[in-house]
């Protein structure tokens, strides 16, 4: 168990552990962040989610990164572990833990886009911290703001 654990369990509820990967991509002073069309229920996430089965943390976010964007990044640093208790829209109770990236940019593969209920958007990271739906996201832009001040 990773030592940030962030969100509160429902009790009663049996959370099933969910390997994750999560990258920080900037451009041009902005971060990828996708919104997630749910109607009114709507939220922005960090690109990324689920490693399947033996794929490694950098294997699931590049293949995430494509099918919720359209881009092809290269994890180049992981910065941190952080869990993050939460009911996903079909009602699972999932913990998910895993890496947060530094990403790096590479071609477009439009074609890869597969999650048409995600959206590319571009956040000032100040903007993310607090748009962002789960804690573990917002930490994780903190994080990497923390460290690149006066870059």
């Amino acid at each position: 168990m990773p030592a940030l654990q962030f969100g509160q369990p429902v009790e009663g509820l049996a959370y099933r552990l969910r390997p994750t990967a999560f990258g920080l991509l900037m451009h041009d002073g902005l971060l990828a962040c996708v919104r997630v069309d749910r109607g009114e229920g709507s939220y922005h996430d960090l690109p990324g989610g689920a490693v399947d089965g033996p794929e490694s943390e950098p294997q699931a976010l590049a293949r995430e990164f494509v099918e919720e964007t359209g881009l092809r990044v290269r994890p180049m640093q992981r910065i941190g572990e952080a869990a993050q208790f939460f009911l996903k829209s079909d009602g699972e109770a999932v913990n998910n833990v895993g890496g947060f990236w530094i990403v790096e940019a590479g071609s477009l593969a439009a074609s890869g886009k597969v999650e048409a209920d995600h959206e590319l958007v571009w956040m000032a990271p100040r903007d993310a911290v607090t748009a962002l739906r789960h804690d573990a996201h917002a930490w994780a832009v903190t994080t990497w703001l923390r460290r690149h001040t006066g870059d």
